[in-house]
C-alpha cells in the first residue's frame, strides 16, 4: 500500500483521459463502466457541487476518472448505487474505496477545470 501513497494523483475527465489512461481505463471496464455501477463514487467539490468518478491506477499515477452519470431524481439514484434500493439483490460488501478517501490530495488533470 505504501505504493500507492508515492504516486501522483490527479482528477481528469472520461473525454480527456491520455493514451495510456484510456488503455488501462479500458481493462478494467471493457464494457464500459455503466456495467460497473458499484466501481462509480460521488464526490462533493468544497464548492457545494459534486462530480461522478471511478478510480483507475496505472503504473506512476491513481486517477479519478470523472464520468457523466445522467440522474433524473437524485434519491433514486444515490440509492440505488448505495444498493439500498428495493429491487436490487445487491449489498454493498465489499465496496471499493479510494487509498485514502482524501480527495483533496488529487489535483485537477492537465486542461480539467
Amino acid at each position: 500500500m505504501n505504493n500507492v501513497t508515492n504516486k501522483k494523483r490527479a482528477v481528469v475527465s472520461y473525454e480527456r483521459m491520455s493514451e495510456e489512461l484510456a488503455k488501462a481505463f479500458a481493462e478494467k471496464y471493457p464494457k464500459g463502466y455503466s456495467d460497473y455501477f458499484p466501481d462509480i463514487q460521488k464526490y462533493d467539490k468544497p464548492d457545494g457541487t459534486s462530480f461522478y468518478a471511478v478510480t483507475i491506477e496505472i503504473p506512476d499515477a491513481v486517477y479519478l476518472v470523472k464520468v457523466n452519470v445522467k440522474t433524473d431524481d437524485y434519491d433514486d439514484v444515490e440509492n440505488w448505487l448505495n444498493g439500498t434500493d428495493d429491487g436490487g439483490d445487491e449489498s454493498a460488501e465489499g465496496e471499493d474505496t479510494l487509498p485514502d478517501n482524501d480527495i483533496a490530495q488529487y489535483g485537477e488533470g492537465e486542461g480539467d477545470e
